[in-house]
């Protein structure tokens, strides 16, 4: 077992690692071996975290844990993810590692190739390319034959080693991506010729995680009899994470819309998308978790992003899915989750006052004298205008 089958355990090849290691997944979690302890750390901080990640430090070089206590973690987490039986619980994991898995990937991609050629574990984006089987799916883009509208006219070369552009087909862009991330992903706004749709360097990489995302998912839940074999031995650490999760479960909304008060990574991201920039999906699911968290409804969502880069089509769609009981099961990501995604810059330090957005908001709404909420300001407009 190896240091980067233990950073991608969804690779076929730790797959195939795994296999092969004369370990009992059974009789390590009878003995409650480190790797189970590191199962438990990597569900618990999927579900409450958004993120995989040791608490103890990056892998390999930070983490208390070696490669093989990180690398069967991973089996073990999706039994135990597999053993709460809830669907939302299965959909956090799974973003989760897709999460960390991308983060890996591009800090692997900016490593220099001197490095890389080295002892460092670290992969290249062809290698991530041919473990999704889309080696011959994607393409980095050439200046000169790309010159006036791209299509199938080359495979391989592209400009340099990071290209900023690439073409993938589109078959695969329509199964990795979707238009509730918002209207720049509709194909009908795309570059498309050939078979092909051209991405930016960022947007492959988003697509990337969705096939990671979708991979993790895939098989879950197991079929395990409760209270038997190794169900039978994690049942107190699946009755932690229940415990855990039945904590950290929002209550309810604030209820009130107050732009001003809101949390500054929150005003950030409705800046951007009133000065007509795309937001990125992560940038998308936190701004919409965020707004349904303190009760807004999926229509008055849209007539608040009215005026911003963001759809209507694509607002409705994620926000009906928060609004779902399915969604709020769980809070919206925490200022930790934000901060890794570069969307919370912890601004004042608040971080020590306020773990998330939602707790953040809640105590500006308590603090504030005079609160005008927008809904009635939007009201009263609509009204106006209507006379």
């Amino acid at each position: 077992m190896d240091a980067l089958d233990a950073k991608y355990p969804f690779f076929a090849t730790a797959r195939e690692a795994v296999a092969d290691a004369a370990v009992s997944l059974p009789e390590l979690v009878a003995a409650d071996a480190p790797a189970v302890e590191r199962a438990r750390e990597r569900v618990e901080r999927a579900l409450m975290d958004g993120t995989v990640a040791s608490e103890s430090g990056a892998f390999p070089a930070e983490s208390e844990y070696d490669a093989q206590a990180e690398l069967l973690s991973y089996p073990i987490a999706r039994i135990l993810v597999s053993l709460l039986d809830s669907d939302p619980a299965i959909e956090k994991y799974a973003a989760a590692e897709a999460a960390t898995a991308i983060s890996r990937i591009r800090e692997d991609l900016a490593t220099d190739d001197e490095l890389r050629s080295m002892s460092t574990p670290t992969i290249g984006l062809d290698d991530v390319l041919a473990e999704f089987d889309l080696a011959d799916a994607v393409r980095p883009e050439s200046p000169k034959l790309d010159a006036g509208g791209g299509g199938a006219t080359a495979t391989g070369g592209g400009s340099g080693r990071d290209p900023e552009h690439y073409w993938i087909a589109v078959g695969p862009y329509l199964r990795l991506t979707s238009p509730s991330w918002g209207t720049s992903w509709r194909l009908v706004n795309r570059a498309l010729a050939g078979g092909e749709v051209r991405v930016a360097r960022e947007e492959l990489l988003d697509a990337l995680e969705a096939a990671v995302e979708d991979r993790v998912r895939e098989g879950l839940p197991f079929e395990l009899a409760a209270g038997e074999g190794i169900a039978a031995e994690l049942e107190s650490g699946v009755a932690d994470l229940k415990r855990l999760l039945s904590e950290r479960t929002y209550a309810g909304p604030v209820d009130v819309v107050a732009p001003d008060l809101f949390p500054p990574c929150m005003r950030n991201l409705i800046e951007k998308a009133e000065r007509g920039t795309a937001l990125s999906p992560p940038e998308s699911f936190a701004l919409m978790a965020f707004l349904v968290g303190i009760g807004m409804t999926p229509d008055e969502v849209v007539a608040f992003c009215a005026d911003t880069s963001l759809d209507a089509e694509g607002i409705r769609y994620q926000t009906e899915y928060l609004s779902d009981d399915r969604g709020t099961q769980y809070p919206p990501p925490t200022c930790e989750t934000l901060a890794n995604y570069g969307i919370c810059h912890n601004e004042a330090d608040h971080m020590q006052v306020a773990a998330d957005p939602l707790a953040y908001y809640e105590q500006r709404v308590a603090e504030a004298d005079d609160i005008t909420d927008w809904r009635e300001e939007n009201a009263n407009a609509a009204e106006a205008e209507s006379e």
